[in-house]
């Protein structure tokens, strides 16, 4: 089943969701109807959602902020100046990530943000190996992360006393993860680059003139001979 990041309901009404949490006020999110606004902004905002830059951005406005309106515009901006940014509760908001799927943005963002401390721990965790010495993963994941419940703690593999194994894997998925927003903005520049030539033809490359072969005639210069004078003494 694929899934689609940032998408939700506010009631009956359908929302991008822009902000998870408003910053300052974390029960707060910023959302705008997608069923409102104008046509322009719509069909580039559904397709900066569905963009590798979209669905790999932590908020949809990270993402809104680097793709552009069909006139050129960034879209977030619009949104804005537009004022269709609009600051709800999150516990109004209905997640709608695939069809058959539900979940309050609320409960949502408590789970991104636990899976967002681990992330932290281990981080921290790595750091601390590197400035203290060899410390248990263990004790310092429990120390960090703090109360998780039943939740078993991060333990490094065995033979792995300095977690390298899992400090290779994090740097590898950050790494793809890197490579995947690459291939968006790549994709996303050659979009643009072919609205800007259909826009305005006289941007489009011009194809290559043929350069006229230039045709040499070679001349053969016949060798001179050369002269003997005969000297014939006279007595």
């Amino acid at each position: 089943m694929s899934f689609t990041r940032h998408v939700g309901k506010h009631g009956d009404r359908k929302v991008a969701v822009i902000f998870r949490e408003v910053p300052g006020e974390p029960h707060m999110c910023l959302v705008t109807y997608t069923e409102t606004i104008n046509k322009n902004i719509h069909d580039s905002l559904i397709r900066c959602i569905e963009s590798d830059i979209g669905q790999n951005s932590e908020n949809l406005a990270d993402a809104l902020n680097r793709s552009y309106t069909q006139d050129g515009r960034p879209i977030l901006q619009v949104l804005h100046v537009e004022g269709q940014l609009k600051k709800v509760n999150t516990e109004m908001i209905l997640m709608t990530p695939a069809p058959n799927t539900r979940i309050k943005l609320n409960e949502l963002n408590k789970i991104l943000d636990e899976m967002k401390l681990g992330e932290d721990a281990v981080k921290r965790m790595a750091e601390l190996d590197q400035s203290r010495g060899l410390q248990d993963p263990a004790d310092v994941a429990r120390r960090m992360r703090g109360p998780q419940g039943n939740q078993p703690p991060v333990v490094a593999p065995s033979g792995d006393a300095l977690g390298d194994a899992s400090l290779a894997k994090q740097r590898m998925e950050q790494a793809q993860k890197m490579e995947r927003e690459a291939k968006g903005l790549l994709a996303e520049a050659q979009r643009l680059t072919t609205e800007a030539q259909t826009l305005d033809p006289s941007l489009a490359p011009k194809p290559a003139k043929a350069k006229k072969a230039a045709v040499v005639a070679e001349v053969a210069i016949p060798a001179k001979k050369k002269t003997t004078k005969k000297i014939t003494n006279v007595a």
